[in-house]
């Protein structure tokens, strides 16, 4: 039982931080365009001639 009262606001800490960097990653347009970053692994590079 004591153990909950220290576990309880670590949970409550890290979803706290989990929200945070949700929001954090939203807000700085990492979801933007999920569709052009899964084509562009599959297009090939232009490689310049030397």
């Amino acid at each position: 039982m004591e153990s909950l009262y220290i576990l309880i606001p670590i949970a409550a800490l890290f979803v706290i931080v989990a929200i945070g960097l949700f929001i954090w990653s939203v807000e700085s347009r990492q979801f933007d365009d999920l569709d052009r970053e899964a084509r562009r692994i599959l297009e090939d590079d232009d490689i310049a001639d030397k």
